[in-house]
């Protein structure tokens, strides 16, 4: 009798282990046919300072895991036919000074360009739109308020594991995404070299941003995020890989390589289409991911309410319910195609006069406006389920703190996390616009933006004293060790649902 029971329970245990092991399953390809034009022009917003040594305890780990999109990618890039070209060396800036930041504006009264085609000649695209799964329209006429399910106890995942093992700057790092420049010192960066290596293990940083003067072609872009990546990953945590891919004349690899393009985001808000807007993200998101970006800080969730902000054409439009439903099927598409989206520039840079990049830019907004306007744009996007929202310099009057939104609590935790009912990562605009380093210090900054509810600090002035800056904030008390690991276990889990854990 106990050795028939005993044959039944293994029988039992190999039916469930069977069970499980056929839930996984792949994710069809997604169809990318979108306008064809080809662009022209380009805004460029980059900064990096030097970075200083420091320990890092790091064990090395190896990893195997496969993106977890394994969606089939194609790119229409021109390029691709073309003999590549000479990759530039890497060059050191001259002396100890950090690389001097060179932004750039948007063209004048943000009014846009008319795209050519990499041969010069001019023709009119014929717009399509790859359709999703679903066509449901999605309107939001008011912020509603989230409630949370209870959460049930589960076991310890890979990103609770990794972040046990971790030391407290490996932690702190994990909350800063720079260039590639910012890490090395190199004057322009297109390849990783061991100096590279030695100066991600000194600093093991969550990500780096990608702009033009980092892509020259195509198989020189694949192999750089190639490189960086899989060295991140030896040590535990790959990086996020980030670019400003808007569409538009806000594109980084469209304009030097050529991949399909789409038109200004104005232009979409004027068709309202949730298909179309859809396509826009899908084909932007298969040609980064078929280079091996991952992160991209679009789309644009704005509401244009003053004639003289500075994004212009890059806004869906003055109807926050439009922006909503347009940002929202962007937010669809770019991560259909695997690639995490960001919602910016929270809580909205559309009623501004002004460019952070050169200075503050205060909002004169009450919070009843922001919640019957911006609050509405944004959380279309947020129901959408954007993985990143990105949280701009503007001070905003309704706030009542007379502090950059990103260094602002109110505007982080009470409005963006607890109106909105956002849960995913908040990540600043660049710490080295005007906005900024006119009034704060690289350390400072990078403090208060914790304390405001910030989990990644884009760009500081000076990475070696923003991460020391937090590390000495936890040391004093200022910050809690708790309070790092909360930001820094949602940065593990999006990175182990990209694949990119050990």
């Amino acid at each position: 009798m106990r050795d028939i029971k005993t044959s039944r329970l293994i029988a039992l245990a190999l039916a469930v282990s069977s069970l499980l092991a056929g839930c996984g399953r792949d994710i069809p390809a997604v169809e990318d046919t979108i306008a064809t034009i080809e662009t022209s022009e380009h805004t460029q917003e980059s900064t990096t300072g030097t970075a200083a040594s420091s320990r890092t305890t790091s064990a090395k780990r190896s990893s195997t895991a496969s993106a977890a999109t394994t969606t089939e990618r194609k790119t229409t890039s021109a390029a691709e036919n073309k003999e590549e070209e000479t990759v530039p060396t890497n060059a050191p800036s001259d002396g100890n000074a950090p690389y001097a930041p060179g932004i750039e504006n948007p063209p004048s009264g943000g009014s846009g360009y008319t795209p050519q085609p990499s041969g010069g000649q001019s023709y009119t695209p014929a717009v399509t739109t790859a359709k999703p799964a679903t066509t449901a329209k999605r309107t939001t006429s008011a912020a509603a308020t989230t409630t949370k399910a209870a959460v049930k106890p589960s076991r310890p995942t890979e990103a609770d594991k990794l972040l046990d093992d971790m030391t407290l700057h490996e932690k702190v790092c994990q909350m800063f995404i720079v260039a590639p420049e910012t890490l090395t010192g190199y004057g322009s960066f297109n390849y990783a070299d061991q100096w590279t290596y030695d100066c991600y293990d000194r600093y093991p940083i969550g990500g780096y941003i990608f702009f033009a003067n980092n892509i020259a072609t195509s198989d020189q872009t694949r192999n750089m995020l190639s490189d960086l990546q899989n060295h991140a990953k030896s040590k535990g945590a790959g990086v996020f890989l980030a670019t400003d891919e808007e569409g538009g004349y806000i594109t980084r690899v469209c304009y030097k390589l050529g991949t399909t393009a789409v038109y200004n985001m104005s232009y979409y808000g004027g068709l309202n289409d949730y298909d179309t807007s859809f396509g826009v993200g899908s084909t932007i998101g298969t040609y980064l991911a078929d280079y091996g970006f991952n992160l991209d800080f679009a789309p644009v969730a704005d509401v244009n309410i003053s004639p003289y902000n500075e994004l212009g054409n890059r806004i869906f439009s003055s109807d926050p319910n439009v922006v909503a439903d347009m940002s929202g099927a962007v937010v669809d598409g770019l991560q259909s195609a695997g690639v995490c989206s960001t919602l910016k520039h929270f809580p909205g840079l559309g009623a501004g006069n002004g460019n952070t990049h050169n200075g503050s830019v205060v909002i004169d907004r009450s919070y009843e406006q922001m919640k019957e306007s911006e609050f509405v744009a944004f959380k279309g996007g947020i129901d959408a389920g954007a993985e990143f929202v990105m949280v701009g310099h503007q001070i905003v009057t309704g706030a009542g703190d007379d502090m950059p939104a990103d260094l602002s609590k109110v505007i982080v935790t009470d409005w963006l996390k607890g109106d909105l009912g956002y849960e995913g990562i908040i990540i600043t605009d660049a710490q080295a616009m005007g906005a900024i380093v006119n009034s704060y210090g690289s350390s400072e900054a990078a403090v208060r933006s914790v304390e405001a509810g910030i989990d990644i600090i884009l760009m500081p002035a000076y990475l070696d004293s923003a991460v020391r800056g937090i590390e000495q904030a936890v040391e004093s008390g200022r910050i809690s060790e708790e309070r790092i690991d909360e930001s820094v276990l949602k940065i593990l889990k999006q990175k182990e649902k990209l694949g990119l854990l050990g």
